[in-house]
């Protein structure tokens, strides 16, 4: 059998992009300086930023008609208002028609004089204090929303609430212990090596925080330390009820930086980029500050602390989609493409951004790191459980009596995290179902808490550990919409790459939408989407949905099958 190999596999875009130096990152960048400007559809401004790079206009027409931040149309003041879903079930999705009215223009418009536009956007990353929205890129938040992006109301955007609740933060010593940052990176890099660094993130057991779990230093072996290697931090967070990237992108940039130094180390790539959504303007700014400053402290550039290492860190803005954080797909973003999921092999870390050996690690991931090479990748070990050692951020939504992020262990009970920390639901509300780790997750009842928060624990009860955001729907929330809203998501956000998810996410919210009951034909878009979607997105779509129709029971009957 012959096995394709990198080498094989021919790609025009990338083949014309070696010609023209490259200039993913500068069409990007550009598209996106060219949307600010205009209204218009991207057909009448998108050929003319390709044709200034160097490209044709298909080039420039593909990722601005793709990505929502290109594809809306802005007016002189934009607002993104969040409809992911805490803001869904904060306001049981009445906010977005509240918004519209207060400032006169449909979401997905701008208004004829070009002078407002309104954008749906999923998420904001302000689940604990929902619904929310930025008004260009100034946050707003809370149930007098709508009142406060017309003015009638005092601008609020609280900061995340976040505590430790192991007693030895791994993640969060400096926002609650206020540790000082880059005590790790130096040592290592005068006086460590590469293959140290490995065996204590191996021995940590140390698994992807991004929702797939991959084991750290397996992808780290497998990009094998070849020449070009390059490390990305993914902060594309796009899970809609997780804001931990978000946390630490904006309190702890050092602590991320510093991870993806070591992991950089660890895989001898010379090249670092971190990636933060367009939805997270203050992470982008902290984060790019933090780079600016690793510069000028000498822990990046050319002689990094004196040594022979050679370090370069660069932070790009995404541009709006879900899918875009799925790994390949993120890659095709970076190269100026649109953000769809590729088949594998061949893999990333053989054949990644622009060809080379890339890996990705999520930001929490890399923020891990400082603490496992500091002390000891067997103590990481001994923290949570056996096979999913260490600890999780986990963030609870605005109709917890006490919402915010929490540094857990894994492994911790889930009613502890609900009850104990979280203090149950606000204002006496009942919890009637919880949303685990993103909307493509998976709901439990208040019943069903006895669970462990791990991998493996939640998918024997038919969910998944995704991002850790819990998202508490209450009475107020009708079983059907919760059912749409689900649906809804799924067919925006898919990338379009493959026909079971492009065509099976909306016909699916065409059956949620109907009166009649969903049957048979259910099974078999279920059936389909899960075995034939070339991504995980598809693939999660039939599991949540019936999780979901688990958890409301007979009022979503035909949909738990």
């Amino acid at each position: 059998m012959v096995t394709e190999g990198p080498a094989e596999r021919y790609d025009a875009f990338q083949a014309l992009a070696d010609r023209r130096g490259r200039p993913g990152r500068r069409l990007m960048e550009s598209l996106a300086r060219a949307r600010t400007l205009t209204a218009d559809d991207p057909e009448t401004w998108a050929p003319a930023v390709a044709a200034d790079t160097g490209l044709p206009a298909a080039a420039a027409l593909g990722p601005a008609g793709y990505y929502a931040d290109f594809a809306a149309p802005h007016g002189r003041r934009h607002v993104r208002v969040c409809t992911a879903t805490a803001c869904f079930a904060a306001r049981a999705g009445a906010h977005p028609t509240e918004v519209e009215h207060e400032l006169g223009v449909t979401v997905g418009e701008a208004s004829p004089d070009g002078g407002i536009s309104l954008q749906a956007v999923r998420c904001l990353g302000y689940c604990y204090a929902a619904p929310a929205a930025l008004d260009g890129d100034a946050p707003r938040a809370g149930p007098e929303l709508a009142g406060q992006l017309a003015g009638r109301a005092l601008p609020r955007a609280p900061v995340i609430p976040a505590a430790d609740a192991t007693g030895d933060p791994v993640l969060l010593g400096g926002t609650v212990a206020g540790e000082p940052p880059w005590q790790v990176w130096p040592r290592v890099v005068t006086a460590g090596t590469a293959d140290e660094v490995h065996q204590e993130v191996a021995a940590s057991g140390l698994r992807g925080r991004g929702g797939a779990g991959f084991r750290v230093a397996a992808k780290w072996e497998a990009a094998g330390r070849a020449h070009g290697t390059v490390v990305v931090a993914n902060g594309d967070e796009g899970d809609p009820g997780s804001y931990a990237d978000r946390l630490l992108m904006e309190a702890e940039p050092e602590r991320v930086l510093e991870g993806l130094a070591l992991a950089c180390f660890a895989c001898r790539a010379g090249q670092g980029v971190v990636l933060v959504r367009s939805e997270y303007p203050l992470a982008l700014a902290r984060m790019r500050q933090a780079v600016v400053q690793a510069y000028t402290d000498g822990h990046f550039g050319r002689s990094v602390h004196g040594t022979d290492t050679a370090l370069d860190v660069e932070v790009v803005q995404g541009a709006g989609s879900y899918v875009a954080g799925e790994e390949t797909a993120l890659i095709a973003s970076l190269e100026g493409g649109r953000g769809c999921a590729r088949p594998r092999p061949p893999y990333p870390t053989r054949h990644g951004l622009w060809g080379a050996p890339t890996v990705v690690n999520n930001v929490e991931t890399l923020a891990s790191l400082p603490w496992i090479v500091s002390r000891g990748g067997e103590t990481y070990a001994r923290r949570g459980v056996r096979e999913e050692t260490g600890t999780k951020l986990v963030c609870l939504s605005e109709r917890f009596a006490r919402p915010g992020a929490y540094e857990v262990e894994l492994g911790t009970p889930l009613r502890r995290i609900v009850m104990d920390l979280g203090g149950g639901l606000r204002d006496g509300s009942e919890l009637v179902a919880l949303q685990v780790g993103g909307p493509l997750g998976g709901f439990l009842t208040a019943e069903a808490l006895d669970v462990p928060l791990t991998s493996g624990g939640l998918a024997a009860r038919g969910a998944a550990l995704g991002h850790a955001g819990l998202v508490a729907f209450d009475q107020r929330i009708a079983p059907h919409d919760a059912l749409r809203h689900i649906w809804q998501f799924a067919a925006a956000e898919s990338c379009g790459a493959c026909s079971p998810c492009r065509v099976g996410s909306r016909r699916g919210l065409q059956l949620a939408s109907a009166d009649e009951p969903a049957g048979a034909e259910w099974e078999r878009l279920g059936r389909i989407l899960a075995e034939a979607s070339l991504c995980a997105f598809g693939r999660r779509i039939p599991a949540a949905v019936r999780s979901l129709a688990r958890a409301y029971g007979e009022r979503l009957a035909g949909w738990a099958s």
